[in-house]
């Protein structure tokens, strides 16, 4: 029997639905989502598997200008998954339709031009349109571009279209035999989702800007044969005065957020947890190279 793999990016603008999609293709939740643009930092590899064919899902971050050294990390990201992929998925998010003109020129659209790889446009929320035939003129709009192999109005969130999304995306797949097992959905380990839930947590916890500010170092991940498994994570921030806010009067906020992320942790991994948090100040670690590199950027 032939066999088909290959990569395919998953790349758009901050809060286009990209760790939505990801998660509606996999039917288990991958990616965190929060309604904060910038909430994925790095690629994360989602592997969805039939009796024919597998298929590697890179989300990756918002695509933005960047304006320090970690949105330098995260674009260059986009670009490396961009040049190891098979099949280019752009989501463009419906509320955005009165900017067609100005998304076609974009620096994102010129970098996926020169890679010369086959795209699909994908119009995403469409369950936010008052009549779902309001997409047709966008359809026609972007056709004109002759840029993308195909184009799908989708929802992310209400999983409309992604089954017809997944047929199509089989077929511009390369005869390889599997590249992972079949029963695996990432090759990221506890360790990484462990921390990516903690962050999850801390964005919907704090206010606007403060989550940006902030970053999650496992220490340590003991698995143990008998009794709750040993997590200890750091929040990192970057000025001594985060440190009460995270922290919260005697305790109360860190303590309310690691309760719910050791929940979502123990629910992700099947097995229970004891999850300490610490706070540790990390001047001005998004433009650290350095720090950067120690944390996997």
């Amino acid at each position: 029997m032939t066999t088909k793999a290959g990569y395919v990016s998953i790349v758009g603008k901050p809060n286009a639905g990209k760790s939505t999609l990801i998660n509606a293709i996999l039917g288990t939740k991958l990616s965190i989502v929060t309604p904060k643009p910038q909430t994925t930092r790095k690629n994360i590899l989602g592997i969805i598997s039939s009796e024919t064919s597998q298929v590697i899902f890179v989300d990756t971050p918002g695509f933005i200008k960047p304006r320090y050294e970690l949105q330098k990390s995260m674009v260059n990201n986009i670009i490396e998954s961009i040049q190891g992929t098979d099949l280019i998925l752009i989501l463009f998010d419906v509320s955005d339709r009165d900017n067609i003109d100005f998304f076609l020129s974009s620096e994102l659209i010129e970098i996926i031009k020169v890679q010369k790889k086959p795209a699909f446009l994908l119009i995403n929320k469409i369950d936010l349109l008052k009549n779902v035939k309001d997409v047709l003129p966008l359809i026609a709009e972007f056709s004109k571009s002759n840029l993308f192999k195909e184009i799908f109005p989708i929802s992310a969130l209400k999983k409309a279209n992604i089954e017809d999304l997944l047929k199509s995306i089989e077929k511009y797949l390369t005869d390889s035999p599997f590249l992972f097992e079949t029963d695996i959905i990432s090759t990221q380990n506890d360790r990484f989702f462990a921390s990516e839930i903690i962050r999850e947590r801390v964005f919907m916890s704090y206010g606007d800007e403060l989550p940006y500010s902030t970053e999650i170092l496992i220490n340590e991940f003991k698995e143990r044969e008998k009794g709750k498994w040993y997590i200890s994570a750091d929040i990192i921030i970057e000025r001594e005065s985060q440190k009460k806010i995270i922290i919260g009067t005697k305790g109360e906020k860190i303590k309310a957020v690691g309760e719910i992320a050791r929940q979502n942790i123990e629910q992700f991994i099947q097995h229970p947890v004891y999850l300490e948090l610490f706070v540790k100040v990390r001047p001005k670690w998004r433009d650290n190279k350095s720090v950067l590199k120690s944390l996997g950027y």
